[in-house]
């Protein structure tokens, strides 16, 4: 007897943000798999087992919960944001991939979610209104010389770029990287906005320019929106309120890239 597995997205923080979809997939569940505060989100109730992980253990909280659905119980792993960005449904498939051929026949469920960027994105407006681009900052996964390679091609290329994992205790100086990086690239008049803890109770903004922005203004929290040579921020009459920032999504094209030949089909330096 195999269960069913379920790959959820639990929205930004605010339950408001949790899809219908998933709210009536909760409640069903026998086990629920997931990083602590991430399960601290969903109530306790007698027939639930939670399983908490710290956040690094991707792929052995993907084989508990396959090995936990194998054997019939319906399971689900839960991420913040959206389980397919930067968090839980490529470790679960990856798993399989890599595992047990029993788990292949699993009856599986992506359950999608709102991305921080997306929640950010609507506070401030429009900043992802043309082509754009997520990066996550953690070397944990990848090394960090891809980061920068990436970083640098989204930049020639003009794409917005949203900044997941930007700061952690283990990694407080490589936002202040990534900054001289594009601030070699990109002009300096560039929006760029620090989205901390989006739909939470501690959630800001900050709006700065590309020359103007820091490591230092960023946290464990923050999600760093940085807007191409397009983007424009759009000052409200009501006082005291932030501007809208926004991409429009009609171009014209006066700035177009060279073309660099030099880097196409070749691997990061």
């Amino acid at each position: 007897m195999t269960g069913h597995l379920y790959i959820i997205g639990l929205g930004p923080g605010d339950p408001d943000l949790l899809t219908i979809e998933a709210s009536k997939i909760l409640p069903t569940l026998t086990d629920l798999i997931g990083y602590g505060p991430y399960l601290d989100r969903i109530p306790d109730r007698p027939s639930l087992r939670k399983h908490k992980s710290d956040n690094r253990e991707e792929l052995d909280r993907a084989e508990h919960a396959l090995t936990l659905a194998g054997k019939g119980y319906k399971v689900g792993v839960v991420s913040s944001g959206d389980a397919g960005v930067f968090a839980m449904a490529s470790a679960i498939f990856e798993t399989i991939d890599h595992g047990k051929p029993i788990w292949k026949e699993i009856e599986i469920t992506v359950l999608p979610g709102i991305s921080a960027m997306f929640a950010a994105a609507a506070r401030l407006g429009a900043p992802l209104g043309h082509d754009f681009c997520a990066i996550s900052l953690s070397d944990n996964l990848k090394p960090w010389k891809l980061i920068l390679h990436r970083l640098k091609l989204a930049a020639q290329a003009d794409f917005v770029i949203a900044l997941y994992n930007a700061v952690s205790k283990a990694r407080p100086w490589q936002l202040d990287k990534a900054f001289e990086l594009l601030k070699e690239i990109l002009p300096p008049y560039i929006p760029v906005a620090f989205c901390q803890a989006i739909s939470r109770k501690n959630e800001h903004i900050h709006l700065t320019t590309l020359g103007d922005a820091k490591g230092s203004m960023g946290n464990m929290q923050t999600l760093v929106l940085i807007g191409n040579r397009y983007s424009q921020l759009i000052p409200q009459s009501r006082e005291n309120i932030r501007p809208w920032f926004y991409t429009p999504r009609s171009i014209i094209t006066e700035f177009i890239p060279e073309d660099d030949s030099s880097t196409i089909d070749k691997p990061y330096p």
